[in-house]
């Protein structure tokens, strides 16, 4: 399969691995590399050091391009850039802020940063300052999108973009391959299908009820983490929902988090306050957030685990490796092509 992307970064096929944090690790990152799709690192829970010893793992695991990415909202995520940077990572992913200083110093090596968006304004904005593609993230996502479906998002920001548009939210399978690619799309990104693989760290627990749940059963809203995400639908996700942020919850995960990316906890505490009470509200969130994901992904708790999670769980009904699932969406791709094909003649 040949797009805009493949070309780019070199890759097999059309399909990029999401980085989510204590999943998109670099077992899972060469995994898919390895089968001819570009894997992504996630950064977030990583410190500096942490982050420069995965990536240097992963060019032991693979000899193709691979990415990282930050969520620059995050605490350490500008360090964590600058180690991408530093390692001159083929491809970089940023979200959640501007990232013109990385597109920059990127391309003085030869790399490509994709912008993870969910609109237009957003894209073109990413676009004007030198990023090589966007990734358009619909609502049916797992995590964050907003208000706009990937049916309507990915052709609009298509017609109205020069540079390559991923598809991210509600990709599974050959049929929605092919469809995006009929949207405009060079390629789609997909996180809920590939953390139900053989190669994936996410517990057995998660895996299996992400095989058992329907398409109808996500949570979408912004009481989990502070913007809005979407989760699978749990009593602990439900309880989260309705409890809200807990100041004194946060104070105590902050101070986890604060070790876990190795910022003294009076910079992290006092550098939130001084950011303003609204962008002190949000990282509070996130710190129960992050907790509750953490629980999930890493423990298969399910009193207190929350896992981000795609409407696309409900399509889900197996557990392949990550290059007997590309080959099969592949075939299945071409089938869909070949349906349509016929049904226009």
């Amino acid at each position: 399969m040949k797009t805009r992307i493949t070309e780019m970064v070199g890759i097999k096929y059309p399909m990029l691995l999401s980085g989510m944090s204590w999943i998109s690790t670099p077992k899972m990152v060469a995994a898919v590399s390895n089968a001819g799709g570009l894997g992504i690192l996630a950064t977030g829970p990583l410190s500096k050091d942490l982050t420069r010893e995965a990536i240097r793992e992963i060019r032991k695991l693979t000899d193709k391009p691979f990415g990282a990415n930050a969520s620059l909202m995050f605490p350490g995520a500008a360090d964590n850039a600058k180690v991408l940077l530093d390692e001159k990572v083929p491809v970089i992913n940023f979200a959640l802020g501007k990232g013109d200083w990385i597109v920059k110093e990127a391309h003085k090596y030869g790399g490509k940063v994709f912008a993870t968006v969910v609109n237009l304004r957003h894209a073109k904005r990413a676009q004007d300052y030198g990023c090589d593609a966007v990734i358009a993230t619909g609502q049916e996502a797992a995590a964050h999108g907003e208000d706009v479906t990937s049916l309507v998002l990915v052709p609009h920001l298509a017609e109205n973009l020069q540079i390559p548009v991923i598809a991210a939210g509600g990709f599974a399978d050959g049929r929605g391959l092919a469809a995006a690619l009929a949207l405009g799309a060079e390629g789609i990104a997909m996180g809920t299908r590939l953390m139900t693989t053989k190669e994936s760290p996410l517990h057995d627990n998660y895996k299996k009820l992400t095989r058992e749940k329907e398409v109808y059963d996500t949570i979408f809203s912004k009481r989990i983490d502070g913007i809005f995400c979407r989760v699978m639908k749990t009593d602990a996700a439900e309880k989260a929902r309705k409890r809200g942020l807990s100041l004194p919850a946060a104070f105590i995960n902050s101070q986890a988090i604060a070790k876990q990316v190795d910022i003294p906890y009076f910079k992290l505490f006092f550098g939130v306050l001084l950011s303003g009470w609204a962008n002190a509200r949000q990282l509070a969130f996130m710190a129960n957030g992050f907790k509750a994901f953490k629980a999930a992904t890493e423990g298969g708790d399910t009193k207190i685990g929350v896992l981000p999670c795609g409407q696309v769980q409900g399509l889900i009904n197996d557990e392949p490796t990550v290059a007997e699932l590309f080959e099969r969406m592949v075939a299945e791709a071409k089938n869909a092509q070949a349906k349509v094909n016929v049904a226009l003649l």
